[in-house]
């Protein structure tokens, strides 16, 4: 397994990562298998990146799950998927907690099913005490939504507000983060698709951008370690001059 430490690329304190977890359902329809398996199987799929990512470098994964759109599916299936996350959260909590993981959902929780709260609180408390990796679930989650909430939270404040980073500060309280919202450094969406889907808007205003071919469920360590070896190979100048340049 590669560390990869390009100095260019990899801030000190590690990475953060986010993953768009794209073709669950066009996985299971050229298997001829309901979409619900491709769910399935896409949980695996975050159980290796999730396994392999801190030895990659990585000290922040986020994983957008479910986005505020996808109520839009049809109920039968957003029930599987919710039956799916509280699973996940149920069988994964004492492995998270034992490899130093600790996990955090992001995004809206008042329209969650009440188990589903339950079960995202439990997960929660039991492996707040990780300092290997963040994980980051984004459940109903709506980056747009997100920045309106935060800026509507920063006009009512009276004074004193220290602009970005308070906003930042907000950002992360209106979607249950409780620690200083960290830029991304390097995005990822797979089925090669190309759109960021209102997701992490604001976290990935200087994010690099990597696009898989691969399926969700059929991502693992080694196309992680690909996505990062591209990343490592990008020079990162956030408006300024390359060091050749200048």
């Amino acid at each position: 397994m590669k560390q990869h430490s390009n100095n260019r690329a990899t801030p000190a304190g590690g990475l953060h990562v986010a993953v768009i977890m794209d073709g669950n359902g066009r996985w299971a329809a050229s298997r001829g298998l309901p979409r619900v398996a491709g769910h399935k199987e896409g949980a695996e799929a975050v159980r290796r990146v999730v396994r392999a990512a801190p030895s990659h470098g990585v000290r922040t994964l986020t994983l957008y799950a479910f986005s505020a759109a996808n109520w839009k599916r049809p109920k039968t299936e957003v029930a599987a998927l919710f039956r799916l996350f509280h699973t996940y959260l149920r069988r994964e909590a004492e492995e998270l907690r034992e490899n130093g993981v600790r996990l955090r959902v992001i995004g809206r929780r008042d329209r969650l099913p009440a188990a589903l709260r339950r079960a995202i609180e439990k997960a929660e408390a039991a492996t707040a005490g990780g300092a290997r990796l963040d994980l980051r679930v984004a459940i109903d989650y709506s980056a747009r939504q997100a920045i309106v909430a935060a800026a509507q939270r920063m006009m009512e404040m009276r004074g004193g507000a220290d602009g970005e980073h308070e906003f930042a500060r907000l950002l992360g309280d209106v979607t249950h983060w409780d620690r200083p919202t960290p830029d991304v450094d390097l995005l990822i969406r797979t089925s090669g698709e190309r759109r960021l889907s209102d997701f992490l808007l604001w976290e990935a205003a200087y994010a690099e951008l990597y696009f898989s071919e691969r399926m969700w469920p059929d991502f693992g360590e080694e196309d992680l370690d690909e996505a990062l070896s591209a990343f490592a190979d990008r020079d990162r100048r956030f408006g300024g001059l390359s060091a050749a340049a200048s």
